[in-house]
């Protein structure tokens, strides 16, 4: 698949760690609402994962606005992070993650492209893919697959970084592991939590279902 993990433990050097989470998008399917604003447990999805980021140990966060920036912006103003406006939200989600990493400082060793409507993403989780990251053999970008599903979050390295700024490409694309296996290193895991997202109200009352949690949905934005 592009890479193997290192065997064996030993101690890795103190990586540098920033993140760009991305919280611009439409929310076409579920009406025009602001997914990272949705209310798990009363809390806003955005706000629970910075909350796993700092408890991961993240130095560095860029928050990337787009539909309903202001409601966004105002959500996140208690936290100590970087904000990236992407005005070509209505294009995709590639513009997105370039104007964060443009936004982040310029040594970051790795960092974590996060999705804001993934509701079940905790420290744990992203620990585990900064750990798996670290013990890497090659490889640029680590990508979680759980059963054959490709997940998110994923680690870039430096040098995927600056290709995704100098030329566009799209390294977070659902196709990377098929067009570019050399750049990747997969982390087989079996955390369903890296493959479970909130694309549609039928996402949003299946969860609600299964776990039992309040989940409370935003006003959809003019």
């Amino acid at each position: 698949m592009g890479c193997q993990f290192k065997q064996g433990g030993g101690l890795y050097t103190r990586l540098r760690v920033g993140a760009v989470l991305l919280a611009a998008g439409e929310g076409q399917r579920m009406g025009g609402v602001a997914k990272s604003l949705i209310r798990l447990q009363g809390v806003p999805l955005i706000n629970r994962q910075l909350v796993a980021l700092s408890g991961a140990g993240v130095d560095e966060v860029v928050v990337v606005t787009g539909h309903a920036r202001d409601a966004v912006e105002a959500a996140v103003a208690g936290f100590p992070v970087t904000l990236a406006h992407n005005a070509q939200y209505k294009d995709g989600q590639q513009g997105s993650v370039r104007a964060g990493l443009d936004k982040l400082g310029a040594r970051c060793d790795a960092v974590l492209v996060l999705l804001a409507d993934q509701p079940l993403i905790g420290a744990a989780d992203l620990t585990e893919l900064i750990s798996a990251f670290k013990k890497r053999g090659q490889g640029h970008v680590v990508v979680p697959m759980v059963a054959g599903q490709r997940g998110n979050p994923i680690v870039l390295d430096e040098v995927a970084r600056a290709q995704i700024q100098a030329s566009g490409t799209n390294l977070a694309c659902r196709h990377l592991i098929e067009r570019n296996p050399e750049l990747v290193c997969v982390l087989d895991t079996a955390n369903t939590r890296f493959v479970t997202d909130l694309d549609t109200l039928e996402d949003v009352a299946a969860l609600a279902q299964r776990t039992g949690w309040r989940l409370e949905m935003p006003q959809a934005a003019a």
